[in-house]
């Protein structure tokens, strides 16, 4: 897939998760938290006020340090996919 096509897949899953209504598992969001600052550059810090959210937000960042911003955004748009095919 060429980066034109990757990047419009990728705000297409973003979208559909943005959009969704009801609630996603702490695992789910934790994972489509690290791909998609992976996938954007964004490193900023974690800004939750509670502290234990913060260190789990780290964690998966951790987790995804070693894949690549491409890697990262086709990661989101296949566990967006995965999660709203079995969610509907």
């Amino acid at each position: 897939m060429n980066s034109e096509a990757l990047d419009k897949e990728f705000r297409e899953a973003v979208d559909s998760i943005n959009s969704h209504e009801q609630p996603f598992p702490a695992d789910i969001l934790l994972k489509l938290y690290a791909y998609y600052k992976k996938a954007t550059n964004d490193y900023s810090r974690p800004n939750s006020s509670k502290p234990i959210i913060n260190a789990f937000k780290t964690n998966a960042l951790f987790q995804v340090e070693d894949i690549t911003q491409d890697e990262a955004k086709q990661c989101y748009i296949d566990l967006a996919n995965t999660y709203l095919i079995y969610r509907k």
